[in-house]
């Protein structure tokens, strides 16, 4: 009996100082303070963690992006250079893969490689992770220069005729008459010439984009071919240029005064002449005389109204097409002759362009 008092009296005195135990502890068992064990529910010593701070949401206006069209037109997205502009206020970066990945840009400006057809993304960010919408633009790059062009030369009696072959698609050839200074651009696929002034043709062509192939030279002085030509001075007896079928043709010559170029040529059926300018000049004397009669002679004399066109040709008349103004109906196929004279004591070096066209 005294040893069940004996045990009851031990398991009160153990709980006596679990009870003290805890209370010294805090109480709540493992050993931390527990906000509910103070005073208004919160702990004065527990570490308190501050929010997360939120990101700010900026709306970003996206870049502009833009880049130089080249080549025979300036609106149909194809190109030679490949530097491209970005006009932005904030950071930017650029994409080539449609957004797969994206480079960081510098300045204003930045370099596509590789020929070909592109699609630029670019868009603006800044450091907090807010990023504008995606400008695209799409391009197609190419920096290859062309093949130089072929030419055959074929002679028919006072007329030499140069075709043109090799031009790319959507190409042009161009020609020159002054050492490259300047150049014209062809049209059809062979030039004619007659005349005894220009000594080198010199001929190229331009792709799309606006690459110029390498040059090719045609050696025109031959003394004695048919072809070195030098005009008829009789009004009654022009020089009869042969066409040949080519669009672009040119008379060439030198006057002074005293010494007339007469020639004639005869427009085909089914075609119009459709430009006639000045392509070259060189004179001390800034003024020349030219008349253009609709017949197989020059028989109008000093009569004006007998002329289809008529008046000075100098530097600054160089390729102004003169029959702008001319009735359609009176270009159609025929005869023309043209005069043209140097009024003055001082030699005139000239070359006049015609251009034809179907109807």
């Amino acid at each position: 009996m005294s040893s069940i008092f004996q045990r009851l009296a031990a398991s009160r005195v153990l709980a006596a100082a679990l009870a003290f135990c805890l209370a010294a502890c805090g109480g709540g068992g493992g050993g931390e303070a527990s906000p509910s064990a103070t005073n208004n529910g919160v702990g004065q010593d527990m570490a308190v963690t501050p929010p997360a701070p939120e990101s700010v949401v900026r709306f970003l206006a996206k870049p502009v992006l833009s880049f130089t069209d080249t080549g025979l037109s300036v609106t149909d997205g194809t190109t030679r250079i490949g530097a491209w502009r970005v006009n932005s206020p904030e950071n930017w970066e650029f994409s080539f893969d449609k957004g797969a990945t994206w480079i960081r840009g510098q300045g204003d400006n930045f370099n596509v490689e590789g020929d070909g057809a592109k699609t630029i993304w670019v868009r603006a960010f800044d450091n907090m992770g807010n990023t504008s919408e995606i400008e695209m633009v799409s391009c197609v790059l190419d920096t290859m220069p062309p093949a130089a062009v072929q030419t055959a030369v074929v002679t028919q009696d006072q007329t030499r005729l140069v075709k043109v072959s090799g031009v790319e698609n959507q190409g042009q050839w161009e020609y020159s008459l002054d050492d490259t200074r300047t150049w014209l651009t062809g049209t059809g696929d062979s030039l004619a010439l007659m005349g005894n002034a220009l000594t080198v043709l010199w001929l190229r062509q331009v792709d799309l984009a606006g690459n110029r192939s390498p040059l090719e030279r045609v050696n025109l002085f031959e003394p004695d071919s048919p072809t070195w030509h030098e005009a008829s001075g009789i009004a009654l007896q022009p020089s009869v240029m042969s066409l040949q079928q080519a669009r672009t043709v040119v008379i060439h010559g030198a006057v002074v005064k005293g010494d007339a170029d007469y020639i004639r040529w005869d427009i085909p059926v089914g075609h119009r002449l459709q430009a006639l300018r000045l392509v070259h000049y060189v004179s001390p004397d800034p003024i020349a005389f030219f008349a253009l009669q609709r017949a197989a002679v020059f028989d109008a004399g000093f009569d004006v109204s007998r002329m289809l066109v008529y008046g000075h040709m100098g530097p600054q008349d160089l390729k102004r097409n003169v029959l702008q103004d001319v009735a359609p109906t009176q270009l159609a196929a025929g005869s023309m002759t043209l005069w043209f004279q140097q009024t003055g004591p001082q030699a005139t070096e000239y070359a006049i362009e015609l251009v034809f066209q179907p109807v």
